[in-house]
């Protein structure tokens, strides 16, 4: 028999597959959609998984919550004492904060009692107003009295200085707080200052890297300032650290760092200060990987060596002994009044905080949603001394991951050839398998391995291809019955009516002109008013304004707040759309300007508002989701428009527009003796590299009001843009003195710093801005 033809062995060999593959596809018959389901199911999951969104992560810290709160063996080293203040130490010795010389009381009969170490979870970052020097010059301020006090010895005039006294007599370690908001930030408690301005004492901390290790700043949160100790207090304690716990997000507090970086400094917590202090501990080691932080290591002779377990951001999982109160509570009272045996202090570590539910020290955790804060740093200690520590292994997850395919495949499979009624059972007693299997290995060994994403293929896969499976038998009940032509029924109709091809969430790329204009200070003026008030000032402002868009073909696009977007050139075409949307934005301001006279006269106030705009390409069309969506417009010529907008306060200008409207609107027809373009700036925005020309629009009047203003505002930016900055800088300051338009100011103030500090040669005249 001759030999096939090449061409025709190939088709052969590539057939053999393709006919194997449809064999068994024809086979598994139904069954193969459903595999085919759950196979997608699962690989959903465990992209899923990869991708970590927040609302699953959500779920996961409830399974972690759920697991922690079952009964469970725990080592407990019997150490840490909470030296409490509630709510009988504060109607014993009124409210809170206390003269600091009773806190340094409190510490002296710790002390005297032989207390191992004391961790103060209070930052006292301001002077104690109950100094007598301080009252004395309270009321030589603010009375004019000459007064002073007798009989009281010149050491206890200053109470703050009375407590560093204290605080150098014993194992004490202050609590401070850093704050991770931007420079200049408020959050947190009063009296934030810088690394600089807080003397702390000696960190003991140091590291250990592999060569690959990841650097530090990718690993640790770094805060930008911090809430100090006052100085006089800080310098005399012995060792101080964090109060911070950086709760999860959603506010519960599952882990809590150990160490945080403050402007490249490592700094230890509370907790991990204390417990070094009481033990002797001069070196803790941060061991840094290239996965990340891997541990911390620490030890001495009466401790032993400890080696905690962090997460890649240097965090420990928190083991809680169980809700608020499961740690020995001393009232303070109680330990001021001398009623407190020494026998049940000596020896142990106290942490004096606050669970007076007045001051408000609470934290939500796994154990209790209202406890004590102290109580978490307790907590730590209590892990660190008895080293009974819980931890998420680096190979969780590929057991996790592992879990999730074998269960996905399993339950698939299952499901394919059995009638799900007989595998609900079976399939509960897998998932709570599953469950229990992980909380008894984070009971017994401290490892947490999540079954989350394993239950949820578990679930997901069982409700899918269930409802697969009865939709399918209910598909061919109706066809046997004869029921063809209910496919095309009005029912079906009326559907399809419901969702026509224009509404469907696709978009176009049009050129367009986009505006943005926002009130400012909104905030400060609408705590002047009522709600009530506010709805109505801005809904006056708004119709007006809305109806100028609108009538210069505009298409209104969403109110945010006391601000509005709009843009030309669609759904609709407008040939001349940037023309309209400057004349549209000089109407807006007139418009404000007669709007300000009722505000004046109803409310007792003026609003202002900035107007930016700016032409170029976006993509329009409906964008959301396929129930609720809008007709808007996404893309950089958005983005830039609302930089221009917000640049408007920068520059003292009611509307501020790019080069590419002032191209083209600046001799439109439609603007001719009704607007004026000056140009103000050559600037970089924040979130775009590209240079955009400013110019500022005026009305034809105002304009010719300010001609004089105006020409000499360009010839000292032509000096300026020329980098003469000195010559600059002198005409900019004599027109800030003559007129009162603010940038005048502001361009001197630019000048002034170039002249001293020039910038490179081939400057290109581009100020960038690096705030939006």
């Amino acid at each position: 028999m001759a030999k096939p033809h090449g061409g025709m062995a190939l088709a052969s060999l590539a057939a053999r597959p393709l006919g194997f593959v449809a064999g068994v596809w024809r086979a598994l018959g139904s069954r193969a959609e459903l595999l085919l389901a759950g196979l997608a199911v699962t690989a959903a999951v465990i992209g899923l998984y990869l991708a970590r969104p927040v609302w699953l992560e959500f779920q996961d810290g409830k399974l972690y919550d759920a697991m922690l709160t079952r009964e469970r063996p725990t080592v407990r080293s019997g150490v840490p004492v909470v030296v409490d203040i509630d709510e009988a130490s504060l109607a014993e010795h009124g409210q809170w904060p206390w003269p600091r010389y009773r806190v340094a009381l409190l510490l002296g009969r710790l002390r005297n009692a032989g207390i191992a170490a004391v961790g103060l979870d209070i930052v006292f970052a301001e002077p104690d107003r109950a100094s007598p020097s301080a009252v004395i010059g309270q009321l030589r301020r603010d009375l004019r009295l000459d007064a002073a006090v007798t009989g009281l010895p010149d050491a206890l005039s200053d109470y703050d200085r009375v407590l560093a006294d204290m605080l150098r007599s014993g194992p004490f370690v202050l609590g401070y707080y850093q704050d991770f908001g931007q420079p200049g930030h408020a959050g947190g408690p009063a009296g934030q200052a810088s690394e600089g301005a807080c003397p702390l004492p000696p960190a003991r901390l140091s590291m250990a890297k592999t060569p690959d290790a990841m650097p530090l700043d990718a690993c640790l949160p770094e805060s930008r300032r911090m809430v100090c100790p006052l100085p006089v207090l800080a310098k005399a304690a012995p060792a101080a650290g964090f109060i911070n716990t950086l709760p999860d997000r959603d506010n519960i507090v599952r882990r809590s760092p150990l160490v945080l970086e403050h402007l490249g400094r490592l700094t230890p917590s509370l907790a991990l200060a204390t417990v070094m202090e009481a033990y002797g501990i001069k070196n803790a080691v941060l061991r840094v990987t290239s996965g990340g932080i891997e541990s911390l290591a620490l030890g001495s002779d009466t401790l032993g060596r400890r080696v905690i377990p962090l997460d890649a951001g240097g965090r420990v999982l928190v083991n809680y002994r169980g809700p608020g109160g499961t740690f020995p509570h001393v009232s303070a009272a109680d330990v001021l009044a001398g009623r407190v045996d020494p026998g049940e202090i000596k020896g142990r570590i106290a942490f004096v905080g606050a669970s007076a539910a007045a001051l408000r020290d609470l934290r939500a955790t796994p154990m209790d949603r209202a406890m004590p804060g102290v109580e978490v740093h307790a907590t730590i200690a209590d892990m660190i001394v008895s080293g009974d520590f819980l931890s998420q292994p680096d190979w969780a997850v590929a057991v996790e991951l592992s879990a999730t395919a074998v269960m996905g495949l399993l339950s698939a499979a299952l499901l394919a050839y059995a009638p799900a009624a007989t595998l609900l059972i079976p399939f509960a007693a897998l998932g709570a398998g599953g469950w229990y299997g992980a909380a008894e290995l984070l009971g017994r060994t401290g490892l947490y391995v999540s079954p989350l994403f394993p239950l949820l293929v578990l679930v997901l896969n069982f409700t899918l291809l269930t409802f697969l499976k009865f939709w399918r038998e209910e598909r061919q009940k109706r066809f046997l019955h004869g029921a063809f032509s209910r496919y095309v029924a009005p029912a079906v109709v009326a559907r399809i009516m419901a969702r026509p091809k224009d509404l469907r969430l696709t978009g176009e790329e049009r050129d367009v002109t986009v505006l943005f204009s926002d009130v400012r200070g909104f905030t400060s003026l609408s705590e002047r008013l009522t709600p009530t008030q506010v709805s109505e000032l801005l809904n006056r402002y708004f119709t007006p304004l809305t109806r100028i868009i609108m009538e210069r073909l505009g298409t209104m696009d969403k109110f945010i707040g006391d601000a509005l977007m709009a843009f030309w050139n669609a759904p609709v075409a407008v040939p001349d759309h940037p023309a309209q949307a400057v004349a549209a934005a000089l109407e807006m301001g007139q418009r404000l300007d007669a709007l300000n006279v009722a505000f004046a006269r109803d409310y007792g106030l003026t609003i202002a508002a900035g107007v930016g705009l700016h032409r170029g390409k976006a993509r329009v069309g409906n964008f959301g989701s396929e129930d609720l969506f809008d007709y808007t417009v996404i893309g950089d010529a958005v983005n830039l428009a609302s930089r221009l907008e917000g640049l408007t306060k920068y520059y003292d200008v009611r509307v501020l527009v790019s080069g590419e409207i002032r191209q083209e609107a600046q001799d439109a027809p439609g603007l001719a003796g009704i607007a004026a373009f000056v140009a103000v700036d050559r600037v970089r925005v924040k979130g775009r590299d590209e240079a955009v020309d400013l110019f500022a629009v005026f009305s034809a009047a105002e304009a010719d009001s300010r001609r004089e203003e105006l020409a000499a505002f360009g010839a000292a930016r032509d000096l300026y843009a020329a980098g003469r900055f000195a010559e600059a800088a002198e005409a900019f300051t004599a027109l800030a003195g003559q007129y009162a338009w603010k940038a005048f100011g502001v361009f001197a103030e630019r000048c002034a710093a170039l002249a001293e500090d020039p910038p490179p040669d081939g400057w290109d005249g581009v100020f960038a801005h690096t705030s939006k």
